[in-house]
């Protein structure tokens, strides 16, 4: 039986040319990504980022134009009986950013390691200045694809 796995993330620059990514601690492995997640049945992409941005920022954001959706395969660096597909929307901040962002990767806090061992999993937020934003920046390969993209179209 076939198994996709659909991904939806979000791009958010910053007025200070600032590209957002999450720094999570999953399964024993560090990643740096883009914000997003897993779209539920029953919902649109667009919908489905906007509810990642509340769960895991508490953060309205506007879902902008579409950057790219994954167009090869790539299996899940989870399950390997899962086809990744993801999609990429440009997003903008509707409010203030109210969760703390770090300075550098993988900085966790106190509050955010006990929801560590009951979820088994941890993130955080910070900013990557564009001059230092690059496919390097991020772990997954599809992030990699986009963050190449977006780079090269300004």
């Amino acid at each position: 039986m076939n198994k996709f796995n659909l991904r939806v993330y979000g791009i958010l620059i910053n007025d200070q040319k600032q590209v957002l990514v999450s720094d999570e601690f999953i399964r024993g492995n560090y990643y740096t990504k883009f914000p997003g997640g897993g779209l539920e049945f029953g919902e649109g992409t667009r919908d489905c980022l906007g509810r990642e941005f509340l769960e895991e920022m508490n953060l309205r954001v506007e879902v902008g134009e579409h950057i790219y959706t994954t167009d090869y395969f790539q299996m899940s660096a989870f399950n390997p009986e899962h086809q990744i597909i993801s999609i990429y929307y440009f997003a903008k901040a509707l409010e203030e950013i109210s969760v703390p962002l770090r300075n550098k990767p993988f900085d966790f806090d106190e509050k955010q390691l006990a929801v560590y061992r009951e979820k088994n999993e941890i993130e955080t937020f910070r900013f990557i200045d564009w001059a230092h934003f690059s496919e390097e920046s991020v772990t997954l390969p599809i992030d990699k694809i986009v963050a190449g993209k977006v780079k090269g179209r300004f």
